[in-house]
């Protein structure tokens, strides 16, 4: 269904008003406005960076945009010292599980985001195309004071890219 949209604009030393009749497909319209548009944060194992990515972005992020994290080769839960240091700064990560990448995540998503890699081998910009590249270190085996490091620099490019969307 097509719906006309008309808008009147008035341009300095300019008279009359002109107008301007657009179309809208409503059917497109609703379907893009209602589904949330995905954010996708993709590392190795989804043990450690993309899920305290996947934290913040929830957190920052206006609300039609709809954090995911994923991995190639995913491990079989979060790091807990991850957990921990998200709860320091009040995200709360128990709910999350490490998930593998899809072909069907990559083609959902608005915006793909690479962690960086140790393991260029699995590295999942190797799969995908037009990836944001953060390139952070793996906080795998790390101290808590390293772990707090990558954490508080996750946020700050987590709320960059939300500013920027």
């Amino acid at each position: 269904m097509l719906k006309r949209v008309s808008s009147q604009m008035h341009f300095s030393k300019v008279k009359p008003f002109i107008s301007i009749n657009v179309y809208i497909n409503m059917d497109l319209y609703k379907h893009y406005m209602s589904e949330p548009r995905k954010i996708l944060f993709v590392c190795v194992e989804n043990a450690g960076r993309s899920q305290m990515a996947e934290g913040f972005f929830r957190k920052f992020a206006p609300p039609e945009f709809l954090p995911q994290s994923a991995g190639t080769k995913p491990t079989s839960e979060i790091n807990p010292l991850a957990v921990q240091v998200m709860k320091e700064v009040g995200i709360d990560m128990t709910g999350q599980k490490p998930k593998v990448l899809s072909d069907e995540m990559i083609k959902k998503s608005a915006k793909v985001v690479n962690m960086g890699c140790m393991d260029k081998e699995s590295c999942p910009a190797l799969f995908v195309n037009s990836v944001i590249d953060w390139n952070i270190p793996d906080p795998k085996g790390k101290s808590i004071e390293q772990m707090r490091k990558i954490r508080d620099e996750i946020e700050t490019k987590v709320r960059e890219l939300v500013t920027s969307l």
